[in-house]
């Protein structure tokens, strides 16, 4: 299939002055679940000249760099997939009630060619600038091929996780074993009987140490933050379970669509302490028993990241549960957190009982702070150093607004998106920003917090429907204004206040980038409300937005 995708630098026709002529109708930046989809969309529906471009090697965003062991869905996999295919939903087969990284990417690939979309997608090839022609509501896309591109519309599809953050350690360069980010695991890497050290326990870090444990001589975990961890119920399923899934296709994806986190499971609707302590548990105990972070956090009770007393007693039985899984009662204590359970939930198999191994030790560096890498490994406060051939950051991303800061992306004036957004980055609806016309993101600042293929379905049907009213109308020139812009920030502002999620230090709210200033980036309503919302603008003539018959300059 990657055979017919375009690796290199195209022949895309002589760019020209003439305002009415560009290399492309639309451009879009990055071949993930949400470029692919948005190029579909523009190409396939819209009949738009569209390009996709991407940095790497092959399709695929996530699921193409994160190639780490344990890599995979952490949200079940009937539901992280297209649902705007339904051949697909009926062919496709799974076997394992999440998705590895392997089968996802094959998945993605498998799309790109059944749609065609192959001889639209330019792999290694990086944009790096996006400057905004004002007398011409023109784009010129500039990439690190040295090639640039005219386009009218442009639709950024980066990822609100693909930007890597590695913490600057005293000693790094000096490391003679191989120092490596989990987003850009290299394909010649094997920690296989190797002393391996991971830094970082989120999502990602303990997908690896559930692995990792298995395979490693010996693994060190550098533990920043004691996490909340259930079990993900991961494993075989029958083929009476997909047939019966595909069987029920239309109303899964009707509640996924509804609801608020778009997980495939019913959330709860009842208040924790509206019943007993005894219910209580044995809620939490059955949801314990099926799995899935999401489904403990929404799906036991209705406000357990809204209610302080029902976010502890969740948290109070998480944390019982890691006093009678590890058995060293030092470890469990490392592992015990004691703030509120208030991140993106998290899941594992078999979390907590890795650190029953004895080739697995765990170092609080809260309490016993990194000083340094040396030659041979990592030296920590207490003077002990911990020996090893592979050091493996697991420490998440600059999330949301990191990848668009390292591009040069200049909108009206000269103004770069780094300066927009110096305060935090905003969006109206997630989709778009005022200053920048003609440019649409998916997953941009305060999108809905959900599953995330859900969400990029929502975003590019509304952005498609958008560029097709304005290709109908004649319109040359879409941007969202400041003061729509500045009303959906407060609106997120307020949701996020109403919750528990800011309490606590998140890369959600970017805390784990040194500097950074704590902004709310999520709508945390729900995908539900979330399309409520997208419907409501639409039908009002896309309020907010500046449909304008020219630009705003008169042309040279």
């Amino acid at each position: 299939m990657t055979d017919s995708i375009t690796t290199g630098p195209l022949a895309t026709g002589a760019s020209t002055t003439d305002p009415s002529t560009t290399d492309f109708d639309a451009i879009v930046v990055g071949a993930g679940f949400a470029g692919i989809y948005t190029l579909h969309k523009l190409r396939n529906e819209l009949g738009l000249r569209a390009r996709a471009f991407d940095r790497a090697g092959g399709v695929g965003g996530t699921w193409y760099w994160n190639r780490y062991p344990g890599a995979m869905s952490d949200v079940e996999g009937f539901v992280y997939r297209y649902s705007f295919d339904k051949e697909m939903l009926q062919e496709w087969n799974w076997t394992t009630k999440y998705t590895p990284q392997r089968e996802l990417l094959a998945y993605l690939e498998a799309v790109v060619a059944k749609h065609g979309l192959g001889e639209h997608i330019q792999l290694n090839t990086g944009v790096e600038s996006a400057v905004f022609d004002e007398s011409r509501g023109v784009w010129t896309i500039g990439t690190d091929t040295g090639e640039t591109f005219t386009t009218r519309y442009v639709v950024t599809a980066l990822g609100p996780l693909s930007t890597a953050n590695i913490p600057d350690i005293e000693g790094r360069e000096r490391f003679q074993g191989r120092i490596v980010h989990t987003g850009a695991w290299p394909d010649d890497l094997t920690i296989d009987g190797k002393r391996v050290g991971v830094v970082g326990t989120g999502s990602t870090g303990t997908q690896f140490v559930c692995a990792a444990a298995k395979v490693a001589e010996h693994l060190t975990v550098f533990q920043r933050s004691a996490q909340y961890c259930v079990p993900s119920g991961h494993g075989p399923v029958t083929e009476e379970y997909v047939a019966e899934v595909r069987a029920d296709y239309d109303r899964i994806w009707d509640q996924v669509r509804g609801s608020r986190v778009a997980c495939g499971f019913e959330e709860s609707d009842v208040p924790a302490m509206s019943v007993s302590e005894e219910e209580r548990r044995r809620v939490f105990q059955e949801y314990w028993d099926k799995g899935n972070g999401f489904r403990f956090m929404f799906g036991t009770f209705s406000d357990i990241a809204t209610d302080p007393a029902a976010n502890e007693a969740a948290a109070e039985f998480i944390r019982s549960k890691i006093r009678e899984i590890v058995k060293d009662p030092e470890t469990a204590r490392k592992l015990t957190p004691t703030d509120l359970y208030a991140k993106r939930p998290i899941c594992n198999p078999d979390y907590y009982e890795n650190f029953n191994r004895p080739n697995v030790t765990l170092v609080s560096v809260k309490e016993n702070p990194i000083r340094e890498i040396t030659p041979r490994g990592v030296r920590t406060e207490d003077g002990v150093e911990h020996e090893l051939d592979v050091l493996v950051f697991a420490t998440g991303f600059d999330a949301v607004d990191g990848s668009y800061k390292r591009m040069d992306i200049r909108g009206r004036g000269g103004v770069t998106i780094r300066e927009h957004w110096e305060d935090g980055p905003t969006g109206y609806l997630g989709v778009a920003t005022n200053g920048f016309p003609n440019l649409f993101m998916v997953l941009g600042p305060n999108s809905a917090f959900s599953n995330l293929p859900p969400g990029i379905e929502t975003q590019v049907e509304w952005i498609a429907g958008l560029i097709r009213t304005a290709e109908e109308n004649g319109t040359t020139v879409v941007e969202a204004t400041a003061s729509a812009e500045d009303a959906w920030t407060e609106t997120c502002r307020e949701l996020a206040a109403y919750t528990l999620f800011p309490k606590v230090a998140s890369w959600i709210f970017g805390a784990n980038i040194p500097g950074k200033k704590n902004t709310v980036m999520f709508y945390f309503a729900g995908l539900g409300s979330y399309r409520a919302k997208l419907s409501e603008v639409a039908e009002a003539g896309y309020e907010g937005f500046d449909l304008q018959a020219s630009p705003s300059l008169t042309p040279a």
